[in-house]
Parts: C-alpha cells; structure tokens; sequence
C-alpha cells in the first residue's frame, strides 16, 4: 500500500502545486502518492499559477496537468501525512480534522527545515519571479528531507 501525501496552501495554485510536483518527483511512485490541496475554493479546476509552472519546469518538474482542488474532511482518512504551507493553513486544515488522530497528520512542511520554528512558506502571488523562485528553492530543500526520512 502506498504512502499518500496531501501538500496544502491557500488557493492550490502556487505553493501547494509547486510541493505537490518536487515531492513527486523525488519519490518512488510505486511507493507513494503524492497530491495537493487549497483551503479556498476560488481556483478549483484551475491549473497552476503559470509562474509556479515556469520555475519548476526550469529545474525539471512539470506541474503542468495538476488542477486545482480544494481540501476536504475525506481527506484525513484518504492521506497519511498532510504537510501545510503556513500557519493559517494549518489552522484551517486542523478544523476539519475528525479527531486529534487526525490532526496529528497536520505539519508545516518548513518545520523539516527549521525544526520546531513553524516558519511558513511566504505567498509568492503577488510578487515577481524571485519570489517563485525563492519558494521553489524552500519547498525543494524541505522535500529532499521528507524524501530521505521517507523513502529509506
């Protein structure tokens, strides 16, 4: 049976995609799935954020064919691990959990780099390239370490 990995952000269309796809590509897919999720609803079905879909196809990692979704309580049964992008995700994604059994999943997927600091990945939506950039470096640094601690 494979590992199921959920990434959430707000709107599924930067962060989360991004996750999503550096993840995926740094685990055996016999072995894992690897998927992601918004808080929000506003981009359901929608692909990517065409600047989140640059950088990582500039380091390897189409994220092209993802679309969109939005998280849902079904969720804490369907994945093993549920890694947020910040606080306020974390927060959100907490609420719809069932029980603590279920909250336990919940991790701020920074916290692999900084541990126990909760720093969150900053927004990039409103920035420029830089800002994907910068995020796109975070989530790869914090996914090789979930990629090792997982796939020994």
């Amino acid at each position: 049976m494979k590992t199921r990995i959920l990434m959430v952000c707000l709107g599924n269309i930067c962060r989360s995609p991004l996750a999503e796809g550096i993840l995926r590509s740094k685990l055996n897919p016999e072995k894992f799935f690897v998927d992601s999720a918004g808080t929000g609803h506003w981009h359901v079905g929608e692909q990517p954020d065409s600047r989140s879909i640059k950088v990582a196809r500039k380091y390897g990692v189409d994220i092209s064919y993802q679309r969109g979704r939005q998280i849902s309580a079904d969720d804490f049964e369907n994945f093993d691990l549920i890694y947020v992008m910040d606080s306020e995700n974390k927060r959100n994604v907490s609420l719809l959990a069932p029980n603590d059994e279920a909250k336990e999943k919940v991790k701020l997927i920074l916290n692999e780099l900084f541990e126990n600091e909760n720093v969150d990945v900053p927004d990039p939506y409103y920035g420029d390239d830089n800002d994907f950039e910068h995020v796109f470096k975070l989530l790869d640094d914090a996914s090789e370490i979930i990629s090792k601690k997982l796939d020994y």
